[in-house]
C-alpha cells in the first residue's frame, strides 16, 4: 500500500514550550497535507520527533525505525527534518518510492554542537529512491538553507528541483496559509 511518512523540522525550544502552539507534527502544512493524502487514498503519518528543539539523531532514527519501510514509501522532511532524512537514507540499505525534501537543511556552517549532521552522504542513495525532489525558496530567512541545496544539488544531480521566489522558510507565518498545493502535487506525481 502507497504511504507517505512526514517528518517535521527544528523548532525553537520557546515555540515548542508555548502551549498555544501546535506541536511540530501538527504545525504549518503538516495537517493539510496529511488529509489531503488520506483523501487520495495515499496513508500519511506524521511523525512527532523526541526533543526537536534540541535533536539527537539517535533517539529521531529509533521513530523512523519503528516504520516499516518499502518500494511503496514516500518521505517528505522539512528543514531539518530533511537533513535526517538524507543520512538516515545514507546510512540504511532501504529502497524507498520517493523522497520529498522541503527547505533541506544539512548544518553546512556546523554551529549545532551536536553529531546530528556529523556524517558523509552515501552518493548512491538514489540508486534506492525511484523519484527525489527538493524544494527551497530563494527568499528563505533560514540560515544555511541554499547552502544546503547548493550541497544537495553537487551530490545528487538527478533530483527534481523546484525553486521558489516568496514561500521563504515555508512555515505558516511566511506563506500566510496551511495549504501547501505544490508539495501535494509533488508527492501525488511519485505514486503515479
Amino acid at each position: 500500500m502507497k504511504h507517505c511518512i512526514l517528518i517535521h523540522g527544528k523548532p525553537s525550544k520557546k515555540e515548542y514550550d508555548d502551549p498555544g502552539i501546535p506541536s511540530p507534527s501538527n504545525h504549518h502544512w503538516f495537517p493539510w497535507i496529511q488529509k489531503q493524502l488520506l483523501l487520495n487514498d495515499v496513508l500519511a503519518q506524521t511523525l512527532e520527533m523526541s526533543r526537536p528543539y534540541a535533536p539527537v539523531y539517535g533517539s529521531w532514527a529509533d521513530v523512523l525505525d519503528q516504520i516499516e519501510l518499502d518500494s511503496e514509501t514516500s518521505l517528505v522532511g522539512h528543514s531539518c527534518g530533511a537533513g535526517f532524512l538524507i543520512r538516515y537514507l545514507s546510512e540504511r540499505s532501504i529502497t524507498i518510492d520517493s523522497l520529498v525534501l522541503v527547505a533541506p537543511w544539512l548544518d553546512p556552517a556546523r554551529k549545532s554542537t551536536t553529531d546530528f549532521f556529523q556524517f558523509t552522504p552515501d552518493q548512491n542513495l538514489l540508486t534506492r529512491v525511484r523519484k527525489a525532489h527538493i524544494l527551497y525558496s530563494l527568499d528563505d530567512p533560514a540560515t544555511g538553507i541554499i547552502e544546503s541545496v547548493t550541497i544537495l544539488r553537487n551530490l545528487f544531480p538527478s533530483m527534481f528541483i523546484h525553486e521558489f521566489h516568496n514561500k521563504g522558510h515555508f512555515t505558516i507565518d511566511e506563506m500566510k496559509t496551511t495549504e501547501f498545493p505544490e508539495l501535494l502535487s509533488i508527492i501525488l506525481s511519485t505514486h503515479d
